[in-house]
């Protein structure tokens, strides 16, 4: 709550800058009355470019509001954006690629104001500069860049209400004075993040079935500082430093289980009934340092680029989870298991990276560039069973330490060739090669299994073309081959537990996997556009179910042992086993086709923006074998094909004339499709909101999933019997209301953003 108040008083203490002059605001309103008209949504060589500076969209808006009303980007999770017929959408600023992993990310997008934005470029198939992973398609947020020195800024603060209660606020303010330019921003917040389950797995002989509620709190604050010095007329010198930290005490997992097994002697089903009840405690840091030298060689915009960065992440962990025997109506009978785990993973980055564009005056253009990362893990685990029935023992009768080390070397280096042939054509062909050697040890692993050692080259080619028929009408096309490495977490080999019989299980044998995309695109008046794209993916990393029949003790209501009174012995029954083990499974195939259209009418009273499309997946993976421990399971196989419908669209409606009132009605509909977990069922969502303008001031109501309609299900069947069934609701029905005030002097410049040099090992931390 301290956070808060802090910010609030930044807040109102912007209020000594809100005397600003009648005509300025007269005069910005014109200007944006006449940028308005012109084109807002364009296709660049090799990019969408959504031009968004002087729309009133934007205003009092968060950047995440923005970017889910850009045409060809959605959200299904409200935490990251997709791009149309991609898997994942990074998230770049000023062609510098986030710094924070996916919910810090969310965060920062949700408390940093719109209005700093110029426009959006939506880069469906990145070129050999970008270091991007896999099928990852790139949203770039360019910053506005204005003129005069002086102050300005943005405040906000704003109240959710889901399931439960949030608030946030966020304080950015920019200065620059003659050579000297510096941008800050502080956020912070707390909410509840809360889920609901229904969970089955199973066959005809044994299954589970586990309902109930997680409800994570969480409390976090982070931001940024920017220097950026002007040494010459052609260098600057640039220092950034990010910082985010997350403390998520008392998080709880409350599932009611169902244990049914057959009893081949009477043919009838024995059930036990269990709670689950878990507790956790976390916190996390990720702190990044980034030296940045810049010198424009030429007057043509020849520049080199040096960057020098670290990064340091760190999240320490600690779960208690406790099994209850309970009766049929879920009261807590006697206490059965207890796993007890410490869970830390420390992250330490080195990074350097060196960018030379040489421009030529025959509209040739030469990129070249390298790069270097020097990463170390290090996953100290503890992990400890104590079973509490019949007799608690005075240690523990499993403890599975494993410190889990390991170090990785990346090398890259790319060259890209830009050719402008004409007025009408041009073309891009570039590649990357990239060299990865890492090792992995564990102190307390099977022999086989205590060093994992990796090297690995890989030649990435590129080529973009672009064809302007005339002034209305556009075609291209871009072909891309990328790879995939596993992010650091997912090779730590420890088990998340949700149950005791359900459990999540990491991997440090997941080796990289390949991607190989291409697309067609085609556009007519910058207003409407086909998107022809094709994916081929090998090696996929998901996750994967596996499941089979465990024999356990019978358990009385009381929890104690049933003795057969035949042999003295006790009687076990068949419970199954749920491991989602994280691995590489086989192929996969992404087709798409996507028809749309951004538009304003009537005056632009109205803007829209409409995507429709159809997808189609071609799933080839199996799996009988948990590499982490060479259990044996009867294998899952998923090579299953889908075909689905996809339709996303975004309306603003102003309501006055003086454009101060706006109604906005979003709405998307992705259809049932067959993903490596089984067939996720189709997924909707209708959000409404509403946003007065008033000065400096903005008033904003925002509702979303008014239909609740956004939950998700899995289901899955096996040729062997096995079957599988999720269902998620993260209660993403509510409300929020905000108030946005913009004080100072609104023609800073803002400063310069800098590419960081380890950027993108960043997106792979949790």
């Amino acid at each position: 709550m301290k956070t808060q108040i802090f910010i609030a008083a930044l807040f109102f203490s912007g209020f000594a800058f809100a005397q600003e002059k009648k005509t300025d605001s007269i005069k910005t309103q014109k200007i944006e009355e006449v940028v308005m008209k012109k084109q807002v949504f364009k296709k660049q060589s090799d990019r969408f470019v959504y031009d968004v500076a002087a729309s009133p969209v934007t205003k009092g808006n968060t950047t995440f509001d923005l970017l889910r009303q850009t045409p060809l980007l959605s959200t299904t999770d409200d935490k990251t954006l997709k791009i149309a017929g991609k898997n994942n959408a990074l998230i770049f600023i000023n062609g510098r690629k986030s710094n924070m992993d996916v919910e810090s990310l969310a965060q920062f997008l949700k408390n940093t104001p719109a209005e700093n934005i110029q426009k959006i470029e939506v880069i469906t198939v990145p070129g050999s500069e970008f270091q991007v992973e896999s099928s990852d398609g790139i949203i770039n947020i360019v910053l506005k860049k204005k003129m005069s020195d002086g102050l300005n800024g943005n405040m906000r603060m704003s109240n959710s209400q889901n399931k439960y209660n949030g608030t946030s606020a966020s304080f950015s303010a920019n200065y620059r004075k003659d050579k000297l330019g510096i941008s800050a921003n502080l956020y912070g917040g707390e909410n509840i993040q809360a889920q609901h389950y229904i969970l089955r797995n199973g066959n005809s002989s044994s299954s589970n079935e586990s309902t109930g509620n997680i409800d994570d709190p969480n409390q976090y604050i982070g931001g940024y500082v920017n220097f950026d010095y002007q040494l010459t007329e052609k260098s600057n010198l640039g220092l950034s430093w990010n910082t985010n930290a997350n403390k998520s005490y008392n998080s709880t997992v409350n599932l009611f289980n169902t244990i049914r097994s057959l009893d081949p002697k009477t043919n009838q089903y024995n059930i036990n009934y269990t709670n689950s009840r878990n507790n956790e405690d976390a916190r996390s840091y990720n702190n990044s340092l980034n030296l940045n030298y810049e010198l424009k060689t030429d007057s043509l915009g020849s520049k080199l680029n040096v960057n020098a960065a670290y990064l340091n992440y760190k999240r320490f962990q600690f779960t208690d989870n406790k099994t209850y025997f309970a009766d049929a109506f879920g009261n807590d009978l006697s206490l059965g298991q207890t796993i007890i785990q410490n869970l830390p993973q420390k992250i330490n980055n080195f990074s350097g990276m060196v960018d030379y564009i040489k421009k030529f005056k025959n509209d040739f253009t030469l990129s070249i560039g390298g790069n270097f990362n020097k990463t170390k893990t290090d996953n100290d685990t503890k992990n400890d069973t104590y079973r509490e029935n019949p007799a608690p023992p005075l240690e523990a009768e499993e403890n599975n330490p494993n410190h889990f080390i390991y170090d990785e070397n990346i090398y890259g280096f790319y060259l890209t060739a830009e050719k402008k042939f004409s007025d009408k054509f041009s073309g891009k062909i570039g590649t990357r090669y990239e060299i990865t050697n890492s090792l992995g040890t564990s102190d307390n692993a099977a022999p086989e299994y205590r060093k994992i050692e990796r090297d690995y080259n890989n030649l990435l080619p590129y080529v973009s073309l672009n064809y302007a028929i005339n002034d209305k009408n556009n075609i291209s096309y871009a072909f891309s081959s990328r790879m995939r490495r596993p992010s650091f977490w997912e090779l730590n080999p420890v088990r998340n537990i949700l149950t005791e019989d359900n459990y999540t299980q990491n991997n440090p044998f997941v080796k990289a996997s390949s991607s190989y995309n291409q697309e067609l695109t085609y556009m007519f008046k910058n207003s409407y556009f086909l998107i022809l794209n094709h994916s081929l993916l090998k090696d996929v990393i998901t996750q994967v179910p596996l499941q089979r029949d465990i024999l356990k003790d019978r358990r009385d209501a009381e929890g104690n042992i049933v003795i057969d009174p035949l042999t003295n012995l006790p009687i076990k029954d068949a419970h199954k086993q749920l491991r989602y083990i994280r691995t590489n499974f086989g192929d996969k195939q992404e087709m798409s086709a996507m028809l749309g259209m951004q538009k304003t009418f009537f005056n632009q009273y109205l803007t829209t923006n409409f995507n429709i499309g159809v997808q189609r997946n071609v799933n080839n993976g199996s799996l009988s074998v948990d590499p982490t421990s060479g259990d044996v399971f009867p294998t899952y196989e998923n090579k299953i094909s889908s075909t689905s419908i996809l339709i996303q669209t975004n309306n603003t409606i102003r309501l006055d004339k003086k454009k101060t009132w706006f109604l906005g009605i979003n709405y998307f509909f992705v259809d049932k499709q067959q993903i490596e977990l089984g067939m996720l069922k189709n997924l909707s969502s209708l959000d409404v909101s509403l946003k007065k303008n008033w000065n400096d001031w903005t008033f904003a109501l925002n509702l979303t999933d008014v239909l609740r309609t956004n939950i998700v299900e899995i289901e899955d069947y096996q040729a062997n019997g096995n079957y599988n069934y999720v269902r998620n609701d993260q209660f993403r029905r509510g409300g929020t209301f905000s108030i946005t005030y913009n004080f100072g002097n609104q023609k800073v410049k803002k400063v310069r953003d800098i590419e960081g040099a380890s950027d993108a090992i960043k997106s792979r931390t949790r």
